[in-house]
């Protein structure tokens, strides 16, 4: 993913919209040709960290459903117990989450696919200690240091928060420049790294956002 100098910084201003580029103006004290190279960079390392994004989330969210499969069975998303123990309010509504993506998928497979992912951060919660997490947590994330499963849950649950708030700036193509992406990058594979040590380090081989980050104009 090869950086360039913009060709004609005047028109690509004009093409990405004033108070899109007035940001990354704003960053570089108003030098224009910086501030699209900042742009550029930024889409560079956001497409970069998609990467092991992708792999943090589905590493986790699979660790959370095969608990669920072992607690409720495998066609979970239709076992009543389980709808009934996912909280019925908020912004984000859990149950009403699952009820509308088990209506419109057949199988427990497009289920997981289809969940939001503030989904699967809910389920580690306090509140579900004593169902999911005590009896299952070592067998989900056999590469875990030795902690209070209550320890390692509430991590996990900061940790996909994190995740989940860069993973949104990148769907939406919003800046992530004054992030520390170093650190963003060590917290998405140590997540990996509770799952799999194999995917971790396959992970951090494939990754491009440490050169990137080393890049930046």
């Amino acid at each position: 993913m090869p950086s360039a100098t913009p060709p004609d910084d005047a028109e690509i201003r004009s093409v990405l919209s004033a108070p899109r580029a007035g940001t990354y103006i704003a960053a570089t004290g108003g030098d224009t040709v910086r501030a699209m190279e900042l742009y550029g960079w930024n889409a560079r390392v956001s497409a970069a960290f998609m990467l092991p994004a992708h792999f943090a989330e589905v590493s986790t969210r699979n660790a959370a459903a095969e608990v669920l499969e072992r607690v409720y069975g495998p066609q979970w998303p239709w076992n009543p117990t389980f709808a009934a123990s996912l909280p019925n309010s908020g912004r984000y509504n859990p149950r009403r989450d699952l009820l509308s993506t088990r209506q419109a998928n057949l199988t427990t497979g497009k289920v997981i696919a289809e969940l939001k992912f503030v989904f699967w951060q809910k389920l580690f919660t306090g509140r579900n200690d004593v169902r999911l997490w005590r009896p299952h947590m070592a067998s989900a994330f056999p590469c875990a240091p030795a902690v209070p499963v209550s320890q390692l849950r509430s991590r996990i649950h900061q940790d996909l928060d994190v995740l989940r708030q860069l993973r949104n700036r990148l769907a939406h193509h919003e800046p992530v420049f004054t992030r520390d992406l170093v650190d963003d990058l060590r917290l998405t594979i140590d997540l990996i790294e509770l799952r799999s040590r194999s995917t971790s380090h396959w992970v951090r081989a494939m990754e491009d956002v440490t050169s990137i980050v080393a890049e930046r104009p």
